[in-house]
């Protein structure tokens, strides 16, 4: 009998001391286990596996620096995974199947992806602006007029490249359909290869391979910045909008669940977005690091490519007001009606 008081009372003590380190006394195992964050009386939650993509480009650029550190170990809160994938094509089926958490897709996609999935993706942050131009492999074009009865090479027909275009060109009085000769191409770099080959080419690209077509040859110029062009063409507008190339979408059941972990990544992301515009040569290491884009293109090309981070309000604003202006263009482009605003995450 007394070994089993003993017993009794040796387990009483174990369980004890356990909460007791649970209600924040300090221990030796507490102390190693905090050693990133102070205590704050409260569990911390346990770690999140977080597999997150972004498309190459600019929309996965500002990424860099968080996937470094998480590389480096540097962030240990959660568990991440990063992808770089070469289309959205490769992003939409794995969103929607659960086999990713958080991607950088194009912004138009987002609304679609929400309609598709009755809510089951929202948006948590711009994450790229403007950063399409027109360049042109000759001196012919200095206005959107110009581009009336020319061969335009492109890609990203139904997605915001496509939508951007038309809508710049209707306001300029041109029809997409009758008054410009659009050559859509599957890929960036098909554009980019057409525009190379013909002396008289001319192309809508982003960059940053606006940047490597101008390493390319130095008869390349960019003949106009569909940013500023649509910016002219809002003058008027009595609720203004701003061209938004990129976002960051979460799925709302993750979202759900994880509402710690979703913090935990835009603090991150906020913090990657800051150092890569504040650090351009570092930055286009780590670009290059990626294989996102060479190190010496990434140098020229980051400061136009338009890096930003823009959240709650703010990014409701200007993402509802440019899913507005290519809804009333095209309702398929933003997948059939205008989202919800359970759409815009707010943290």
């Amino acid at each position: 009998m007394k070994k089993i008081l003993s017993a009794l009372l040796a387990s009483a003590m174990l369980v004890l001391s356990v909460v007791g380190c649970a209600s924040g006394n300090q221990s030796a195992t507490t102390a190693a286990s905090s050693s990133t964050a102070p205590l704050t009386g409260e569990q911390k939650p346990d770690p999140v596996d977080v597999r997150v993509t972004a498309l190459k480009g600019p929309t996965a650029m500002g990424l860099v620096k968080f996937m470094s550190d998480n590389d480096d170990g540097k962030i240990t809160g959660n568990n991440y995974k990063f992808d770089i994938a070469a289309s959205a094509d490769e992003v939409t089926p794995a969103l929607i199947q659960g086999n990713i958490d958080i991607a950088a897709v194009p912004a138009n996609l987002a609304s679609v992806l929400y309609n598709k999935t009755n809510g089951g993706v929202r948006v948590l942050a711009v994450n790229t602006l403007g950063v399409i131009y027109i360049v042109e492999n000759g001196d012919s074009v200095k206005s959107v007029a110009d581009l009336k009865g020319k061969t335009l090479y492109a890609s990203g027909k139904g997605a915001t490249p496509e939508y951007a275009l038309n809508y710049i060109l209707g306001m300029n009085g041109l029809d997409p359909e009758k008054d410009v000769n659009i050559e859509w191409k599957s890929e960036h770099t098909e554009c980019l290869s057409a525009l190379m080959a013909d002396e008289n080419a001319i192309a809508m690209l982003p960059q940053p391979f606006v940047t490597v077509a101008q390493t390319k040859s130095d008869k390349i110029r960019v003949a106009l910045d569909l940013t500023k062009e649509w910016d002219a063409v809002q003058k008027d507008e009595s609720v203004k909008s701003s061209m938004i190339t990129g976002v960051v979408v979460v799925r709302s059941e993750f979202a759900d669940k994880n509402p710690q972990a979703v913090a935990d990544f835009l603090d991150n992301y906020k913090k990657s977005v800051e150092y890569v515009n504040g650090n351009n040569d570092a930055a286009a290491a780590l670009v290059g690091k990626y294989d996102i884009v060479a190190e010496a293109v990434a140098k020229k090309a980051l400061p136009y490519c338009n890096i930003t981070f823009i959240e709650g309000n703010e990014m409701k604003e200007m993402l509802s007001g440019y899913l507005a202006v290519l809804a009333k263009q095209n309702v398929k482009a933003v997948g059939g009606e205008l989202p919800k605003d359970d759409f815009y995450y707010k943290r």
